[in-house]
């Protein structure tokens, strides 16, 4: 099974969103459209570890803190993100960090 962090994304709330009026018209059934969320799971985990190379360095000072389950998440305050020639700061950002290669990943 595929992480589901990308269901809170605007592609996937938009998808969800679809689901559930084609759902509600009656036209797929909820089984239906648990196994396209599913496969919407796999596809975008996969094209994320194969296809995107951009690299970002980022410094700021860590908050919090926490492993469970396998996965990483971070709470950074006054965070500056570095990318070739941008620079962009912010106050706070959380980061939640997943292991691509174990079985609960891709």
């Amino acid at each position: 099974m595929a992480y589901q962090l990308y269901r809170n994304t605007t592609l996937g709330n938009s998808l969800q969103e679809s689901l559930d009026e084609l759902i509600q018209s009656q036209q797929i059934t909820p089984q239906l459209a648990l196994q396209v969320l599913l496969q919407f799971d796999k596809a975008i985990n996969s094209a994320l570890a194969q296809r995107v190379r951009n690299r970002v360095n980022f410094r700021g000072s860590l908050n919090t803190y926490r492993f469970c389950d396998n996965v990483w998440t971070f709470v950074l305050n006054d965070v500056e993100f570095r990318e070739v020639t941008e620079l962009v700061k912010v106050d706070k950002v959380k980061i939640v960090a997943c292991d691509g290669k174990s079985k609960y990943g891709i």
